[in-house]
């Protein structure tokens, strides 16, 4: 995807996640999202923290602080973001969507990625649907096979065949996995919602090869 369509995609997303957000009740803020450790409000911070990020210094003694930890350091600095009031996280979700600033060491493809993925980890375990746009969808599950960390999906599901069966996408070789490319998406950053909307032999094992994954 050309970059300018990606970055509407962003704000689109940023928008629309914000109106499910509104509608939330602070029991639902509370419960926990699709990422372990981490709540629907935590979540939404972490995406608010995307166009206006802590500075290099602030990012320094945070890491400081999670003794190094990187995966850790992201979930504290969310989490402290998250003890904004709930209304004032959804103004400034809607007051930034357009923004295009991309924090240090990422690009806009990983951000991309990040707000479809996290939009999910809010929406379903609220009941609430989500569709992704096929081609961000598309581009975002090729970005996550092709690199590394932090999901290692070629290494994690090796030995399978990933064939989507809503847009023309294939990842990997040996027994076929199929579904829907946003569920390949999920699955290839490890969350375990994707699988009942898998299908094809392998797909009882893929919990186990899941739970290694990280799920941020």
């Amino acid at each position: 995807m050309e970059p300018d369509h990606s970055w509407r995609v962003i704000e689109q997303e940023r928008r629309s996640l914000a109106d499910l957000l509104a509608t939330l009740t602070d029991e639902e803020w509370e419960l926990p999202s699709l990422c372990v450790g981490w709540q629907i409000k935590d979540v939404a911070a972490h995406l608010l923290l995307t166009p206006q990020p802590p500075g290099a210094w602030r990012m320094l003694a945070e890491m400081v602080r999670a003794r190094g930890s990187f995966n850790r350091c992201v979930h504290d600095v969310s989490v402290r973001y998250a003890e904004r009031p709930n209304a004032v996280i959804v103004a400034e979700l809607r007051r930034h969507a357009a923004s295009r600033t991309v924090p240090a060491l990422t690009n806009y493809r990983n951000l991309l990625m990040d707000v479809l993925v996290h939009g999910q980890d809010i929406a379903i375990p609220l009941g609430r649907t989500r569709q992704m746009p096929l081609d961000a969808a598309t581009a975002s599950a090729n970005l996550v096979w092709q690199k590394g960390w932090p999901f290692w999906a070629r290494r994690k599901l090796a030995g399978l065949r990933l064939v989507a069966t809503d847009v023309d996408w294939t990842a990997g070789a040996g027994p076929e996995v199929r579904g829907p490319i946003a569920a390949l998406l999920l699955l290839l950053t490890g969350r375990t919602a994707a699988l009942p909307y898998l299908t094809g032999a392998q797909v009882a094992s893929l919990a186990a090869r899941l739970n290694t994954a990280t799920n941020t």
